[in-house]
């Protein structure tokens, strides 16, 4: 959302710079993404100060010297009759491009050399004045920058609104939280004072009229709130200047005054208005319906867009004009023959808005607004704001108002405990802190006990249901820098930790507790002659593989501790290690293991103890049972001897095999070392804690885990999903909604949506189930939601509709299943 800093300032008279006012929104309201001056045409403009100056004989020239902050003193020649030495000017050294495209450069003139220019009002775009050059009341340094040395030009500050606040999509939402944490008041901008009154608004629930116009509204659940305001004899023209900064300010052009005012409005205001040309409304009637079969409208942008029955439109007396909340057509649109205009002011539902937007890839400023909720209590009151604004800059009579449908019923109050308020944030706001806060953004608070407040949110917040919605109000209010530190007592959860992890807590904490240090080395290693996986773009060209032992990457770790001449080790790690798949392309197998690495002196030296007994193999079987109980807790665990004879065992220095329930889960062995003669022996313990499986998983971030019966020991199953590249082209979605009996299951459905829609279809998803009205018995309402998507271009809507078509046509033949009627 990008917001006018000066159009801001309109609705409430603060005194901070962009720069604070973005920080403070940041702390309290919304993220600010950037804030961007909008007179960066200026940025090359310093000030300077006129050191001498003297007349050009038989001239209204001077020359003049100027200090620019270089050191040195520029010759420039000036036609200006103000230049008065020691006062400060804007000044264009040679090489700037002012705003209007004049290029500044060196030059001569009447004899005498001029580097640069002093610059009137005029000439930076500041305004008309161009009598002489603009004096500047400033106490800053010369070669300050303009821009820096002066509050000039405005500054567009680009705010990361989120779905849950659409009130913060206007100058006047933002203005509300600037006003409640600065304590000013709101006031209204100079230009929507003393506007014309309306009169006095016709009202009914489904049909209104006046003066030959009538509005009537068939699909109540579609536009709930319709309001039209009759204008005659407007003028259509180029729109006032100040009008045109305005739009221009949020990045909007202007169109012509009718149309900039309905745009100011939802800019200013965050309310959608629409203009009609009423001369070209059949009957001068709208009427607010759902579309007709077989029904055209070509919108604004010059597309003719085909209608389905679900859409809620604008029509007049004989055809569609409108698609309600997104789009005006062309065939009503305002232009410069325009003389009556009705303006729509509205609020139609959001789900409705969505749905004809993302069926027609259309998307606008408008529809934006709908989706995510306007202030449709405050629809008439916006109505008379814009007639009258419309009537100010177009001239006109405002003939009638007409309101059809019902105001939105207010919220329900919430009740506010004010010691769950205590409890939630860990500090006591007072009841007469709490009543301030929220009052000044719009909410009604009413005192019921000692301890109690009833409080009502504004027809504007359409996110506050709760207490703790309120809570979070308070907190964000006060600031949540203002929130304690302390650890509170919470509540803990009901989800148990995943088993892999309960057991690598245990591990870790019964090894630092024996002394050891964790090490966190990258799972990568060397060719150690035996199969491993290779990692296709490593980070080292040394390690280009994924180690299949944790102990390879703590014997660097070991070798790198005796290069610097520390020979007592006491090293543990908790990782992953991997096996190569036996099938080429496969992932490789990858086990959570804990492993520890241990040599040098058992413990440090004393005085009592001056060489402390080295670390012998006795100390690594001891590290397994703990290493290996912690793990499995109350399962049966041995440590069993390797025969001498078993092959390998005497290459490899196993010492000792660990087995859990009847099965090995890890290892002891001497570790052969790239070790000085000094060093003394160094032994390893592995120990697997479980393995996760390469098989692929349903659906992104889903992982299902098991767990072995008996031993404990836990084994997982997590799969891994390969890499693909984001998609570069445009998803396609459509929804259908089908008749579906009882006794057919919807993965049937579901099967010959697949096969039918073809190999573009990326995902099917079920989204909603409906027993009831207008569904016949029997049978059950279905939808689901189609995304497609190509893989080198983007689809084309007659394709989508082609396989829509197809869709409907082959579940209606092969199961019985019919598209249901909106």
């Amino acid at each position: 959302m990008k917001i006018s800093h000066d159009w801001l300032r309109g609705f409430v008279p603060h005194a901070c710079s962009p720069v604070e006012l973005g920080d403070l929104l940041s702390r309290h309201v919304v993220t600010l993404e950037a804030a961007v001056p909008l007179r960066s045409d200026l940025d090359a403009v310093v000030v300077a100060r006129v050191v001498e100056s003297e007349r050009i004989p038989e001239t209204k020239l001077s020359f003049n010297k100027v200090d620019d902050g270089t050191g040195l003193l520029l010759e420039v020649v000036c036609g200006a009759p103000n230049v008065a030495v020691g006062t400060l000017y804007p000044f264009a050294r040679s090489g700037t491009t002012l705003p209007g495209g004049l290029k500044i450069e060196k030059r001569k003139i009447r004899g005498f050399t001029s580097n640069g220019m002093l610059c009137s009002a005029r000439e930076l775009g500041l305004g008309s004045e161009h009598d002489g050059i603009l004096a500047l009341d400033v106490d800053v340094a010369t070669g300050t920058p303009l821009l820096r040395a002066m509050p000039i030009g405005d500054t567009q500050l680009d705010l990361d609104v989120l779905p849950n606040r659409p009130d913060l999509l206007s100058h006047l939402g933002v203005a509300r939280e600037v006003g409640a944490l600065t304590r000013l008041p709101l006031v209204m901008p100079a230009e929507l004072r003393g506007l014309a009154r309306t009169p006095d608004a016709i009202v009914d629930h489904a049909r209104a009229s006046a003066g030959g116009v009538s509005v009537s509204v068939e699909d109540a659940a579609g536009c709930p709130r319709y309001v039209a305001v009759v204008l005659r004899g407007v003028k259509v023209a180029p729109s006032p200047e100040w009008l045109v900064q305005r739009l221009a300010s949020v990045g909007a052009r202007s169109v012509n005054n009718v149309v900039d005012a309905t745009n100011y409005l939802l800019h200013g205001l965050g309310q959608p208005v629409h203009a009609f040309d009423l001369a070209r409304l059949s009957g001068q009637a709208i009427v607010v319906r759902k579309a007709r079969a077989g029904e055209k409208l070509t919108t604004l942008d010059g597309v003719e867009r085909s209608l389905e029955p679900w859409m809620t439109i604008i029509a007049d007396g004989a055809r569609a004009t409108a698609l309600a909340g997104v789009m005006g057509g062309r065939d009503s649109e305002v232009t410069a023959t325009t003389v009556d205009v009705l303006l729509e002011v509205a609020a139609f539902s959001p789900r409705d808005v969505r749905k004809v937007r993302r069926a027609l890839m259309l998307s606008t400023d408008a529809s934006y607004r709908f989706e995510r909720g306007v202030d449709a209590g405050s629809t008439e009151w916006i109505a008379g704001l814009a007639a009258g604004l419309v009537a100010s800059v177009a001239g006109g009579t405002i003939e009638a108002l007409l309101d059809v449908g019902s105001a939105p019923a207010p919220a329900p109050p919430v009740l506010l405990r004010l010691p769950r308020v205590t409890r939630l944030l860990g500090a006591s706001v007072p009841s007469a802190d709490v009543e301030r806060l929220l009052t000044a953004i719009g909410f009604r608070v009413e005192g019921v006990g000692d301890e109690e407040l009833s409080v009502t949110a504004p027809s504007w917040r359409h996110d506050v249901a709760r207490d703790v919605d309120l809570i979070e109000e308070i907190a964000r209010l006060r600031g949540y820098d203002l929130l304690p530190d302390t650890l509170q007592p919470y509540r803990i959860g009901t989800v148990p930790d995943h088993p892999l992890h309960r057991a690598s807590r245990r591990v870790r904490d019964v090894l630092v507790a024996a002394g050891l240090a964790e090490a966190r080395p990258m799972p990568f290693g060397r060719d150690t002659g035996a199969p491993q996986a290779r990692v296709a773009n490593p980070l080292a060209e040394d390690e280009p593989f994924l180690r299949s032992s944790l102990l390879e990457t703590l014997s660097r770790r070991a070798e790198y501790n005796l290069n610097q001449h520390q020979g007592n080790v006491r090293l543990f790690e908790i990782g992953h290690a991997f096996t190569p798949a036996g099938t080429r392309g496969d992932l490789p197998l990858e086990e959570l293991r804990a492993a520890a690495v241990v040599m040098g002196e058992r413990r440090p030296p004393h005085f009592t103890e001056p060489r402390p007994p080295a670390y012998d193999a006795w100390d690594a079987k001891w590290l397994a049972f703990l290493i290996g109980g912690a793990a499995f807790p109350g399962a049966p665990l041995t440590v069993e001897d390797v025969p001498a004879s078993e092959p390998h065992a005497a290459a490899t220095a196993l010492l000792w095999r660990i087995v859990s329930d009847g099965r090995q889960v890890g290892e002891v062995r001497v570790l052969t070392l790239d070790a000085p003669v000094w060093a003394s022996p160094a032994f390893g313990v592995e120990v697997a804690l479980g393995h996760l499986s390469s098989a692929p998983v349903s659906a992104p971030g889903m992982h299902a885990y098991g767990r072995r019966d008996g031993a404990g020991l836990s084994s997982v199953t997590a799969g891994h999903r390969r890499y693909t590249a984001i998609p570069s082209t445009p998803a396609s979605t459509i929804d259908v909604a089908l008749l579906v009996p009882n006794a057919l299951p919807a993965a049937e459905v579901e099967r010959v949506i697949r096969r039918t829609a073809g190999d573009t279809l990326e995902q099917l998803s079920l989204f909603d189930e409906f027993r009831g009205a207008g569904v016949p018995d029997g049978h059950r309402s279905l939808a689901w939601r189609l995304t497609f998507r190509h893989p080198e271009r983007t689809l084309r809507d007659k394709e989508i509709e082609g396989r829509r078509s197809q869709l409907l046509k082959t579940l209606e033949n092969e199961l019985g299943v019919t598209p249901r009627a909106s």
